[in-house]
């Protein structure tokens, strides 16, 4: 993590293809289990749709509200024929009965355990309240499930760089003292931090080569 800002990448066009391509209450509603996606999970309000929308470079792909807990389904988003985005359902304090919250975890967890595309996990969460139960326990079914993970900290802009960066520092040295390593970024969809360096990420997990120019 540098003591300063970092310096910032040139974006990949390639996201702004994305295009939205199903909806799925349950897991046997998604699009045919080939080809890879990465799966974007957060607590309710962390910024995920925000997110979603910055690194494809598009203002509404994914909806957004001042409404915790919109996202109630498994959405997915195209980038090509064997590539995916998925935004998982917001989990949290949302204003839903406690039966159906339980069933959305019920979902989730299939979707982390079962879903043999599924090559990576965007943890989205809002660096002022970061590692909540519940993204811990998202974390535990992706470790489970042996997937790489990336926590997304997400509206950066609200603070200033030294707490980004001590924060940040402090949730790698947590997450890290367990099993599998789990990368780290500080995000801001409004001033656009760290969005190709977001992407060199899911470059990797979803095998998109790069020219040597971009």
């Amino acid at each position: 993590m540098p003591n300063s800002r970092p310096v910032q990448a040139q974006p990949n066009p390639f996201y702004q293809r994305a295009r939205f391509l199903a909806v799925a209450a349950r897991l046997e509603q998604a699009p045919l289990d080939q080809g890879w996606e990465v799966a974007f999970a957060g607590r309710s309000n962390a910024g995920k749709s925000s997110a979603i929308n910055a690194l494809c470079h598009q203002n509404s792909l994914a909806k957004t509200s001042k409404t915790p807990g919109r996202t109630q389904q498994l959405i997915f988003f195209q980038l090509d024929a064997s590539r995916r985005l998925v935004d998982l359902p917001g989990y949290g304090y949302a204003q839903v009965p406690l039966a159906v919250k339980r069933a959305w975890q019920e979902e989730l967890a299939r979707y982390l355990q079962e879903r043999r595309s599924l090559q990576g996990l965007v943890l989205v969460m809002d660096i002022r309240h970061p590692l909540t139960k519940y993204d811990q326990q998202m974390l535990a079914w992706a470790r489970l499930s042996r997937l790489p993970i990336l926590a997304l900290l997400t509206k950066a802009d609200k603070l200033k760089w030294g707490a980004v960066r001590s924060t940040c520092l402090a949730i790698e040295r947590t997450l890290n003292q367990e099993a599998g390593a789990v990368e780290v970024l500080p995000f801001s969809a409004t001033e656009r931090l760290n969005v190709a360096q977001v992407q060199s990420i899911l470059d990797r997990w979803l095998g998109i080569e790069r020219s040597p120019a971009e």
